[in-house]
This record gives structure tokens, sequence and C-alpha cells, in this order.
């Protein structure tokens, strides 16, 4: 949402502004379609030669990321830490077999069934079960760090995976200020070959050429670059909830109180994602 209107802000100051100076929309527009398409164009090139059909896909993917915002809200983090609680205190109580059913098929649980919207996050549900399964063949018998630090290597895992599109953005807005310069330069030569001309036509050909130039610049540090930064926001507030459901298992692990499990899970949650502590515990004995 913000994203797009700051597109909108970005563009109306950028073109109004040139144009209350006295600045002719004319000969910019017309030459923005030619530039574009070679800018453009090498772009696209660019990212199609560095990258695999996956992670073109998930390029494509996350511009819905960028405009969307985080794929989960305040009530989803309370949610994780409730399910993740739930299926802790199942095992401390009833034994790792009671547990196996639930993490063998979370799909078919009716613990897991009661959160609909976490279910859907496939890899969050396998950071659940896959650990939680480790505990249950081993009968409870695993080192608490042990189990922290394979945490950690999934997490790590999936993270670098997610993040793959943003370093591509960032890459391309980095790219684009110098492929703004291939076509000024195309430009250049162009306006060489017309040099017979009228200093009018020579001078409206170099204005159309140093517009490669101002649309690459403009490109890079005004519209891709900012949507790159908006990118690694989201991924990062999406990271959030997998820190909270690993804090939940290794403070449970370590024999923690649920008051202090709960804390040390809420504790490492944004402002923007952190419930209260009264708030959460209040949801916990509601469930």
């Amino acid at each position: 949402m913000y994203a797009a209107i700051g597109i909108v802000v970005l563009l109306v100051m950028v073109f109004g502004g040139f144009a209350l100076t006295g600045g002719a929309l004319g000969p910019v527009m017309h030459a923005i379609p030619h530039e574009m398409m070679i800018i453009g164009g090498a772009a696209l090139g660019a990212m199609i030669a560095g990258n695999s059909l996956h992670e073109l896909k998930a390029i494509g993917g996350s511009f819905k990321k960028i405009f969307k915002g985080p794929r989960h809200n305040k009530q989803d983090h309370i949610d994780a830490i409730a399910l993740t609680t739930k299926l802790m205190k199942l095992m401390r109580t009833d034994g790792p077999v009671a547990l196996e059913a639930h993490v063998a098929e979370p799909q078919n649980s009716a613990i897991f069934a009661e959160y609909p919207n976490l279910l859907a996050n496939k890899p969050l549900i396998a950071l659940i079960a896959d650990t939680l399964t480790l505990l249950v063949v081993s009968s409870g018998t695993l080192e608490t760090h042990a189990v922290e630090e394979v945490m950690d290597n999934a997490m790590k895992t999936h993270f670098h995976e997610i993040h793959e599109p943003q370093h591509a953005l960032q890459s391309l807005a980095d790219a684009l200020p110098a492929l703004g310069i291939v076509a000024a330069v195309l430009g250049v030569v162009k306006t060489m070959g017309s040099i017979d001309e009228p200093p009018a036509v020579l001078g409206g050909m170099i204005g159309s050429a140093l517009v490669g130039t101002f649309l690459g610049v403009l490109l890079a540090y005004g519209i891709v670059g900012p949507l790159s930064s908006r990118l690694k926001q989201v991924l990062e507030q999406d990271e959030q909830i997998f820190h909270a459901v690993k804090q939940v298992i290794v403070a449970s692990l370590n024999g923690y109180p649920q008051p202090l499990v709960v804390e040390s899970a809420r504790s490492g949650l944004s402002h923007a994602f952190r419930p209260g502590l009264s708030e959460l515990l209040d949801s916990l004995r509601g469930r």
C-alpha cells in the first residue's frame, strides 16, 4: 500500500517539479519509451541471465509481499506462541507418544486445525513438526542446545532462500545507473552520426540521450532500491514468528515455568506484533 503511494508521490514530485520550473515534458515523454526499452530490456536480460527459473518466479512473487506487507499479523504471532506452548505442554504431561500423531500429520491434527492461518505457512509448520518429531523419536533425551542448533540451521537455510529475491532486486538497483549510461552513450553515438544537423535538432537528440541517464538513476534510487529495502523489512518481519516458536520450544525444554516461556517468545517480537504479557497469558488460558 505505502510502496504504491510512495511511487506515485515520487513521480508526481519529480515530473511536476520539472514542469513547474519551466521544463518541457514533451521531449522527455517522447524519449522515455525508447530509453526505457533499452534500460528495461537490459535489466530484464541481466535478471534472466543471473537467476534460475525458480528464483525468477520468487522475484515475481516478491512484489506481492512488497505491496501487501508482512504475511502474519499480531494475532498470528499470539497463535504461534499458543500452538507451540500447547504442543510442548502435551509432551510434558502425556509424553512423546501422545504428541506423535499431531506432529506426524499436522494437517490432520485437531490442535493444528485450531490455527488455519498458521497451517498455511508450510515452512513454519515444518519447523514445529520436524523439531517435535526429533523430540518424539528420541523420547525427549536430546540436549536442549542440540535442538536449538538444529532449529537455527533450519531457519538460517529458509531465511537465506526467501531473501534471494531481495538480493536480486538490490543488485538490479545497483546496476541501473550503469544501464542508464549505456542508453545515454547509444544516444550520443546516434547524435554524432547526425553531427551535420542544425543545433536545434542536435540539442533534441542530446536531450533524449540524457533521459537515459536520468531514467537509470531515477529507477535505481527512486523505485527499485526502495522496493528492495521494503522487501527486506517485510521478510525480516515475517521471520519473527519463527523465532517466537523457537523460543517457546527452547525455553520449555529448559524447564522454565509457562509465564517465563511465554515472555521469552513475546519479548523477541517487534512492537508492531508484540502483545501485552497479560493479553498473551489470557489468550493461552482461553485455549
